[in-house]
């Protein structure tokens, strides 16, 4: 398995206490896995006191966050010449602050149309997010996954704040992606 190592990683999981820290998980990411991970995370968000509307909201940009981890972590080879869709994802709650981070390998050639989109949605207000996510609907350009994008645009929606993403590189082929994500 390959490690995603990052400064940014450890220091945001620093941040929380061990009791703060709802899910930390690294591996290879597939269908079976997400279903897991959220059946885990629904169980621990039902055990806190959050009202069932924050929630909801939590939960939701999970899942949105886990569903582009899946289709877009690009697998890598290890040492061994095995590739693998290896991602790092981590919820933790301080008080009634949620913060998620999602952490996966993209090929270096995907660096900047993504950078791209994260800029121009974070430039975008809620009326604005509103009319680009219609825009982005109506416009009939999906990727092989089926969303065109909407993902991270309904991600800024339903949190209501600015997408924090960093991009280091990992070698010449690849780099290294991290979302934070604040509810």
């Amino acid at each position: 398995m390959i490690l995603l190592e990052s400064k940014i990683i450890s220091d945001f999981i620093a941040t929380f206490s061990d009791s703060e820290v709802l899910m930390n998980f690294h591996g290879e990411v597939n269908e079976q896995r997400i279903g897991s991970i959220l059946g885990e995370v629904e169980q621990k968000l039902e055990a806190t006191e959050e009202d069932f509307k924050k929630q909801r909201k939590v939960y939701n940009i999970l899942v949105e966050g886990l569903q582009n981890l899946y289709h877009h972590t690009d697998a890598m080879a290890d040492g061994n010449d095995v590739e693998s869709k290896t991602a790092t994802f981590v919820l933790g709650r301080k008080e009634s602050e949620y913060a998620v981070l999602t952490a996966n390998y993209i090929e270096v050639d995907n660096i900047a149309p993504l950078k791209a989109k994260l800029d121009k949605i974070n430039s975008l207000d809620k009326d604005g997010l509103r009319s680009h996510y219609k825009e982005v609907l109506d416009n009939g350009k999906y990727s092989v996954h089926g969303g065109g994008g909407l993902g991270m645009i309904d991600i800024a929606r339903k949190s209501g704040n600015k997408l924090e993403y960093d991009f280091s590189d990992v070698n010449d082929y690849f780099g290294l992606y991290i979302l934070k994500i604040k509810v």
